[in-house]
């Protein structure tokens, strides 16, 4: 899985110094990022709200024929 971001990708190599990931992990994860230009951050995707149905007002005539 190739990285997302510069941040990430400083992340990971922090992870690496401490050990908490394997010299093979960070590589391959490099590996499949490339040359690539990352953004510095990438901020979450926004959750798509649904859409709102407008409710019909009763008028007078239909309140009559529903009595």
């Amino acid at each position: 899985m190739p990285f997302k971001s510069k941040a990430q990708r400083r992340k990971f190599a922090e992870l690496l110094v401490k050990g908490e990931i394997s010299p093979e992990t960070y590589e391959e994860w490099n590996r499949e990022t490339g040359r690539k230009e990352l953004p510095e951050r990438v901020s979450r995707a926004k959750k798509k709200r649904p859409r709102k149905i407008a409710k019909r007002k009763a008028t007078k005539a239909r309140k009559a024929k529903k009595r």
